[in-house]
């Protein structure tokens, strides 16, 4: 888990890459490395994981010196990679990242289909002068880039462009998009103009004379490859494949622990872990925050009560609560998911603090195993457990309001919940968390692992029968089926709790103030026009005297302000 950077063009120089790398130090403060020549500098942040040695520092040449590696993520199958490559490549490391190498110099693109991880990368060809760059299937590892004439920037993090001259623009379109829908963008856009990312599953190739981004990863193609089984052997074959998934995720030379809530998808991640040899006294990690009506404390510590792993407890309270709001923007460079975002960035920090430099985490299993509400009700809502809508277009001046256009996803499968489940998994749910997380991981210079997205449990998962999901409406059916051989039944069957912080009850009291500063510096800003002031006065004033069901428009607002407005 690292930090990549990088300009290709007349501007490279050791000025610039130094300036994007100290941007992102947090990334990666365990070695700064620069690799330079004629108009291209590649940078590497590294957060050690893996061969802690400095054998393993990036950027990593290979035996020739042809090829120049910048990585970021993890391979897990790195092992079993190296075993095939080893009568073709002479290896100097024990790490993934010169398995990478390795395996793209025998397979050329092709080697994406073979990796199991996480990352983006770029591979800088000396001879052809061309460079060759990717990211994983479901886009967890971040990789954006600016072009001009003349040059291609790219970094794991939009301040480091920033940080050379690219202009904090903010790109209206998508920012309406949030305000009216929700929405953070399509997979290839961001929140700020000449500033793009490279899709999950896509590669780029450039050179002096062209540019392109392909599709290398097709998950609707991939899902037809998989045959309806009974329900006794899909069960066992899901079994096998998560206690695959999370023992590959263990390889580190770090200490790794994984955080826990009170809910299923923590369950299970709780009862594999401890599957595996040696693993029940690592750490787990969880926040509360003293409000009854919505810690999972209780669950959690039952959990913890079956397996006896060390439990760090991690207290979220308002007080500098103001300020950890406004450093986690600092670090995300757009909007992100509001407090339950800052409760979990507290439990990195806390990770780091005990000497756990890796975690694991459960995301991903609402999304190939059906588990949000409205898959059942079969609406295109994006936010569990609300009834009124979330968003308030009512506040916006019309002119703001034409420029939102109301995203349209692909749909490539005939039946209706698929292509929700798919929409959450590539264009919503999935790409928006991954980015929150890797954000607030990186935060605390910590490695973030999701051991419930590894492509194979997703495309199995998905790939089941309806009845498989869903079955005398509940959901997560045969999920639930399987961590009951391991857990209670108060743990397995719990419906799925939507809220985990009084963000609602926050806004509108102890944090009320601070939503006034907020709104303050938005009506005396160039942003106003976005608004119809007097009707973003008067929905503030409803919230505050009870109209609060969801608190969403309150935050956007926040999130406005904190990274347009200095």
């Amino acid at each position: 888990m690292c930090g990549i950077a990088g300009i290709f063009g007349n501007k490279s120089s050791r000025e610039s890459l130094e300036m994007m790398l100290k941007t992102q130090k947090h990334r990666g403060p365990d070695n700064t490395g620069l690799w330079i020549n004629e108009n291209i500098a590649i940078g590497h942040n590294r957060l050690s994981i893996i061969d802690l040695s400095s054998d393993a520092d990036q950027p990593f040449l290979d035996n020739s010196n042809r090829y120049v590696l910048s990585y970021n993520g993890e391979i897990y199958n790195y092992v079993e990679l190296r075993e095939q490559l080893e009568s073709f490549y002479d290896f100097k490391t024990n790490s993934d990242s010169e398995v990478l190498l390795a395996a793209f110099i025998k397979w050329g693109k092709e080697c994406l289909s073979k990796l199991n991880g996480m990352f983006s990368f770029v591979i800088y060809d000396c001879i052809s002068k061309k460079i060759f760059a990717a990211r994983d299937r479901f886009g967890v590892k971040p990789f954006y880039y600016c072009r001009d004439e003349n040059n291609f920037y790219f970094a794991s993090e939009i301040k480091t462009l920033h940080s050379v001259g690219i202009e904090k623009t903010p790109n209206d379109k998508v920012w309406a998009n949030y305000m009216v829908y929700g929405s953070y963008g399509m997979p290839n856009e961001t929140f700020w103009k000449n500033i793009e990312q490279l899709p999950g599953g896509h590669y780029l190739e450039l050179d002096n004379k062209s540019f392109s981004i392909k599709k290398w990863y097709s998950f609707e193609e991939e899902i037809k490859k998989y045959k309806i089984t009974s329900y006794v052997e899909t069960k066992k074959e899901y079994t096998r494949l998560l206690k695959d998934s999370i023992k590959l995720r263990f390889r580190a030379d770090v200490n790794v622990g994984f955080n826990v809530s009170g809910g299923l998808d923590s369950s299970v991640l709780l009862a594999f872990v401890n599957l595996n040899e040696g693993k029940s006294n690592i750490n787990a990690f969880t926040f509360y925050t003293g409000n009854t009506d919505y810690d999972e404390l209780p669950w959690v510590e039952e959990m913890i009560s079956i397996t006896n792993n060390p439990l760090k407890k991690v207290l979220l309270s308002t007080e500098g609560i103001e300020n950890k709001i406004d450093e986690i923007s600092n670090f995300q460079d757009e909007p992100y998911g509001g407090i339950p975002t800052i409760a979990y960035a507290q439990l990195f920090k806390e990770a780091r603090d005990n000497n756990v430099k890796v975690l694991l985490d459960g995301q991903g299993m609402d999304e190939q195993w059906a588990g949000y509400d409205y898959y059942t009700k079969k609406n295109d809502s994006l936010i569990q457990g609300v009834s009124k809508s979330p968003f308030r277009p009512n506040v916006l001046s019309k002119n703001f309001l034409k420029l939102s256009k109301k995203p349209v996803y692909r749909q490539p499968f005939d039946d209706d919940l698929l292509n929700l489940q798919y929409r959450d998994l590539f264009f919503t749910k999935i790409p928006r968390a991954l980015r929150f997380n890797d954000r607030v991981s990186m935060a605390a210079s910590t490695e973030l692992r999701e051991p419930f997205l590894d492509y194979r449990l997703v495309e199995f998962a998905f790939a089941q029968p309806i009845n498989y999901k869903i079955n005398n409406n509940v959901q997560k059916f045969m999920l639930r089926e399987i961590v009951s051989d391991y857990l209670s039944d108060n743990i397995t069957y719990a419906p799925k709790r939507p809220l985990q912080t009084p963000q609602r009850e926050w806004l509108g009291n102890e944090l009320s103030s601070y939503v006034d500063k907020n709104l303050s510096k938005l009506i005396y800003s160039k942003y106003a026009k976005w608004f119809d002031i007097n009707d973003l006065k008067e929905e503030w004033s409803k919230y505050k005297d009870g109209d609060n069901e969801s608190s969403f428009h309150i935050w956007q607002w926040i999130s406005l302000s904190n990274l347009l407005i200095d």
